[in-house]
């Protein structure tokens, strides 16, 4: 810029100071600066995550107790291997008392809901017409037998004529041959008297079996025949009477062994809440092939019912006792857990810190459950409290919350155990 020029800017601003040349930009930062604070961040990183790990649990820092538990020892014992189903009871016979013949009905001998005995008389038909064909047939029984009598004197005579040939041979022939002939009628008569006394039996109608009657069908004065559908009353069996459930295929080698050993298997049936035990019985007999879209057997238990306890058509929760394990680890089912390690329950060591530890499990009983693998008699686990828990924690031993604790660890009483789907 000339002088002429500075000269023109001053006199335009008065007073103005000139602006002083403009500086030059800085050049940016190195890249070492970065990679430095990085490096920071990550040795900071370190160190906090160090002193974490290093730290001391929570309840030695602040001081607090340690949780508090209930354990039981593992213990030796008998467990029974149940199968629990649904079952419907089936009476063992169910007749429906028909007429065997045609009449009118004179007398009902029987109140609706009696329980009667094998041949009780339940109904009396009119059998005034069958004595009359029963008189009929004895009628003609004794003028064929007279006949056939008769017949069979003049076979004699032509039999000794026919010696010294005094009578032609057919004449014999024929005569012996009538002497058949009334012989059959003879036996026909009878037949027709045994079927009078036949239908005369009938008239009188008796209990098949032994069983409780249901409501009446037929009132006195009906006439009744052998093709009425309803019948006069049904009579049903309830001593012994039987249970019919299903059980899963699986379980059918088990059953199957038990049987062909000889052995008898208790049956248990329980209301339809499960909680009280109407009868026992023993399993009679299974079906012959699975239900291919079930997967299901049949299975057939006998109760004697002395008492009606079981009702045809009820609903009933089933227990099959299948076998007994003896002298094998048991556990309450409160220890077991189930979570990132599988099964497993909390071990108490010697030093009151808890471990987490598999096991492989049996069948339950109760509010037991066996132990395949895992545990040892006299070990001690946690039955209360393992929600709180985690492997390797200090732990104080309480007694169980309302629950003695020897009966926590016995054996547990044989109610019934909750009902499970087949």
């Amino acid at each position: 810029m000339d002088d002429r020029t500075k000269t023109d800017l001053n006199e335009a601003w008065p007073g103005q100071r000139t602006r002083p040349a403009q500086v030059p930009p800085r050049p940016p930062p190195r890249r070492g600066r970065w990679v430095l604070g990085i490096l920071i961040l990550l040795l900071l990183g370190l160190g906090v995550a160090w002193w974490v790990h290093t730290r001391p649990a929570p309840d030695a820092r602040r001081g607090r107790p340690q949780p508090p538990v209930a354990t039981a020892p593992v213990q030796s014992g008998d467990v029974d291997i149940k199968i629990n189903a649904l079952g419907t009871v089936t009476s063992l016979a169910t007749v429906t008392i028909r007429s065997q013949i045609s009449g009118y009905l004179i007398r009902v001998a029987f109140k609706e809901g009696d329980v009667v005995k094998k041949g009780d008389l339940l109904a009396e038909i009119d059998s005034r017409p069958y004595q009359l064909a029963l008189s009929q047939a004895e009628g003609a029984l004794k003028r064929d037998q007279a006949l056939l009598q008769a017949a069979q004197l003049d076979l004699e005579r032509y039999q000794n004529l026919a010696k010294t040939n005094a009578i032609p041979r057919q004449q014999l022939d024929t005569q012996a041959a009538l002497v058949q002939q009334d012989q059959g009628l003879v036996i026909s008569d009878q037949a027709q008297i045994d079927t009078a006394k036949l239908n005369i039996a009938y008239c009188h109608i008796v209990a098949p079996v032994n069983g409780r009657l249901g409501l009446r069908q037929v009132d006195q004065g009906n006439y009744v025949t052998p093709g009425d559908a309803s019948g006069l009353v049904v009579l049903t069996q309830l001593s012994p009477i039987s249970v019919v459930f299903t059980t899963a295929e699986d379980n059918l080698p088990a059953i199957l062994k038990r049987m062909k050993d000889g052995a008898v298997l208790p049956v248990a049936a329980y209301d339809r809440s499960g909680t009280t035990k109407l009868a026992t019985g023993t399993l009679l007999t299974l079906d012959n092939q699975i239900d291919t879209t079930t997967g299901t057997l049949k299975l057939r238990a006998q109760f004697e019912n002395t008492d009606d306890s079981l009702f045809p058509n009820q609903f009933v929760n089933v227990e099959l006792l299948v076998d007994t394990l003896h002298n094998t680890p048991v556990v309450p089912s409160s220890a077991v857990q189930r979570g990132a390690p599988g099964t497993f329950v909390y071990l108490v060591k010697p030093d009151s810190t808890v471990s987490v530890r598999p096991v492989d499990l049996g069948p339950v009983d109760g509010d037991r459950v066996a132990v395949k693998k895992g545990l040892n008699v006299g070990d001690q686990v946690v039955i209360d409290g393992a929600d709180k828990l985690r492997d390797g924690i200090t732990i104080t031993v309480r007694e169980p919350t309302g629950t003695n604790p020897s009966a926590a660890s016995g054996p547990a009483p044989r109610n019934r155990p909750p009902r499970r789907n087949p």
